[in-house]
């Protein structure tokens, strides 16, 4: 079978190693806690879905996974010099990151909103994106929360304070410190800010959707035969329901590091993902 492989997969057939991109802060989906080894629902999808996969397809039974850590900035560039087989955070597929990588099938979707504080009578201390002109409003560096901010800020000529941190976790602590008024990313990654907090129930998701975008995995571009298997055995976990038991220990139980449940039930636009899936781009899905 050796002979025949080529590309990631004969590396990792000749290494008997696969190299994993991990985040370390993309709460409930990447990220590191106690221990140097990261957890979340993606990195479960990676272990328990596709390493298991690729150890019976390539029949090595004692496959090594190494993890490597990515940001927003370097997570494509490591993908593309081969320092990363397989990037497994909550990165959007989008077309233009097409042109540079390829992405699996879907693994979860979200909207784009806002994190605020929660006010006395309980309501969001900012509700729309409307009430941030003039404000300081925090999101990640590289992501398409902080191209479509900067996007609205010009075209609505809003003179928001646009600030753009190394990572979530570094976002977050902008805003719980008073830095920034509120955050802008994806839903599910602001409910992981919510679970670390210091005081969990003093913050809300609120604001329309500025976009619907579906993460995927990121591998090199035009490596099919990696792509097929990756697709396979994540297609398969969709059909088994495996993946339902996934979503659930990371979005409606409790999680580390705080022992908080996100209490983040499954979206119909996700359980549609899932029934169907596709490695199509989130832009271009609308289009």
């Amino acid at each position: 079978m050796g002979s025949q492989l080529k590309g990631t997969l004969k590396k990792i057939k000749d290494t008997g190693t696969i190299t994993i991109g991990h985040r370390d802060c993309s709460i409930p989906f990447s990220f590191l806690d106690s221990s140097p080894t990261p957890v979340g629902y993606s990195q479960a999808l990676a272990l328990e879905v596709v390493v298991e996969a690729l150890k019976k397809e390539l029949e090595i039974p004692d496959l090594q996974v190494r993890y490597n850590l990515v940001t927003s900035q370097t997570r494509i560039p490591l993908v593309q010099n081969g320092t990363v087989d397989l990037e497994c955070g909550s990165t959007t597929n989008t077309v233009e990151r097409q042109q540079q990588v390829a992405f699996s099938v879907g693994v979860f979707e979200v909207g784009t909103r806002l994190l605020t504080k929660v006010r006395d009578g309980g309501e969001p201390a900012y509700k729309d994106f409307s009430d941030l002109a003039g404000k300081n409003v925090v999101t990640t560096a590289g992501t398409t929360s902080e191209r479509l901010l900067k996007a609205m800020n010009a075209d609505k000529q809003m003179k928001m304070n646009v600030i753009s941190a190394k990572d979530h976790g570094e976002a977050f602590n902008m805003l719980e410190s008073g830095r920034a008024v509120a955050m802008m990313m994806d839903d599910a990654l602001l409910a992981g800010e919510i679970a670390r907090a210091k005081k969990p129930s003093g913050w809300v998701i609120t604001g329309t959707p500025q976009s619907h975008e579906i993460y995927g995995f990121m591998m090199r571009k035009g490596d099919d035969d990696f792509k097929t298997a990756v697709d396979k055995a994540l297609t398969r976990a969709f059909a088994s329901g495996e993946v339902h038991k996934l979503y659930d220990m990371w979005f409606q139980q409790p999680i580390r590091p705080k022992g908080v449940n996100l209490q983040f039930p499954m979206s119909d636009e996700l359980k549609q993902l899932l029934a169907h899936p596709t490695d199509r781009a989130a832009d271009e899905k609308r289009s």
